[in-house]
């Protein structure tokens, strides 16, 4: 049976400001015995939802998933990953294609900012043109053996692009800048194909999302953390930002197949090297450069890093960080656990301006699990059961809940 937990704010309560309050909950899924293929089985409507609605992003573009998916799967199969099995089955149970291609793709923009002191933090956005993303986001409690983590996922996705482990690190991937062959925008599509074929042409690499699960499921340390995604093979070029639990913790690797240079202490990253790093070989094209200007990357990595310190509302998610693309916005510590997620989506269709599309989900992680994050709000237990004939609420130590299929918070101001 599936169980749901649910919260509302006692009657006469301070409750948070209506802005966090604004849209649907995200779920948190806890899916710590079964992997990303049992989140898959107990949310296959949200996946359904969100594979249908990526792919009608382009006309026709759902017609050729099934062939995508049958490349995606031969160039998998030649990296180190050891999540095929996961893919296997999740594409299985969605039938129709899409899953394989899905779980290969790595392109989106980010931006991200990490602070080594007082406590290491990580804060960023993600931007990717598909609908859905920021709606249908979930946040899925993990355990691959080195200790729980809280991924923000979604249904059928296997690797990570962005989670917090209490007690170890934080980390983010953002893509790396476009290595061009060529010149001009209108070449831009031949190496866009030219960088693919690249990617997958040596065995025993590791896609970007995959290897940075990989770390968050056998790394118990934020400096083992930073050796293996410092030095594992990668099939494309990629940005991880990662934050430990203490002070100084943090670190910027940017990385190409074989390559890394480390940046430790405070840092902000869009989607270009940093500009204090070393040059390059080659010509390297930021990402966005041919959607938004040249200096779109820069733009967006000075604004966030003279962002105030996060104050609970996303008041740093404003223009440029803010642009049509953004789907998610997400706070992280692993010093105190907190996670703060934020869902947007276009105001409507063909529209280039975002709203938030769900409500702050506030949580703190812990090795129990994850309770309410809203220190402004007497949380109790509800006496609405959502999705389940049973509800149930058990403090495994005092505030904590117990470990359910489902779990949800719903704070109300009007009560």
């Amino acid at each position: 049976m599936l169980k749901v937990v649910g919260f509302q704010a006692r009657a006469g309560a301070p409750s948070r400001p209506r802005q966090t309050l604004r849209g649907p909950a995200i779920p948190v899924i806890d899916v710590r015995g079964g992997g990303p293929v049992a989140h898959a089985k107990l949310r296959r409507d949200r996946m359904m939802a969100l594979r249908d609605a990526c792919f009608s992003f382009v006309p026709g573009f759902r017609g050729v998933a099934p062939a995508l998916d049958r490349v995606s799967s031969a160039l998998l199969a030649r990296t180190s990953s050891p999540y095929l099995d996961e893919i296997a089955a999740i594409s299985d149970l969605a039938g129709g294609g899409g899953v394989w291609f899905v779980n290969a793709a790595y392109e989106w923009g980010c931006t991200t900012r990490i602070d080594a002191a007082p406590m290491p933090f990580l804060w960023r956005t993600l931007d990717w043109p598909f609908r859905g993303l920021g709606r249908l986001v979930e946040v899925a409690l993990q355990d691959g053996g080195a200790g729980i983590y809280a991924n923000v996922t979604w249904p059928g996705a296997v690797g990570v692009l962005t989670a917090v482990a209490p007690g170890r690190f934080a980390a983010a991937i953002n893509q790396a800048p476009m290595f061009r062959r060529t010149r001009g925008l209108l070449l831009i599509p031949l190496d866009v194909v030219l960088n693919a074929v690249e990617t997958f042409r040596d065995d025993g690499w590791w896609p970007a999302a995959h290897l940075l699960r990989h770390v968050f499921d056998e790394c118990a340390t934020f400096e083992a953390a930073v050796e293996m995604l410092s030095t594992a093979p990668v099939a494309k070029p990629v940005l991880y930002s990662i934050v430990g639990a203490s002070p100084s913790q943090a670190c910027l690797i940017e990385r190409t197949q074989t390559e890394a240079v480390v940046r430790r202490g405070d840092a902000t990253i869009a989607n270009d090297w940093h500009p204090t790093s070393p040059a390059r070989d080659g010509y390297w094209m930021q990402r966005g450069a041919y959607i938004r200007g040249p200096d779109d990357s820069e733009r967006r990595r000075k604004c966030l890093e003279d962002a105030p310190a996060p104050d609970k509302s996303f008041s740093w998610v404003r223009e440029p960080v803010l642009n049509g693309f953004t789907r998610l916005a997400v706070e992280a510590s692993a010093a105190s656990g907190e996670l703060r997620v934020l869902g947007f989506e276009p105001a409507r269709r063909f529209s280039a301006r975002v709203t938030r599309a769900t409500a702050i989900l506030d949580v703190i992680v812990d090795r129990y699990g994850i309770r309410p994050g809203v220190a402004d709000a007497d949380i109790a237990p509800s006496c609405e059961a959502a999705r389940a004939d049973e509800l149930r609420w058990t403090p495994i130590p005092p505030g904590w809940m117990k470990r359910s299929s489902i779990i949800g918070w719903e704070a109300l101001s009007d009560i």
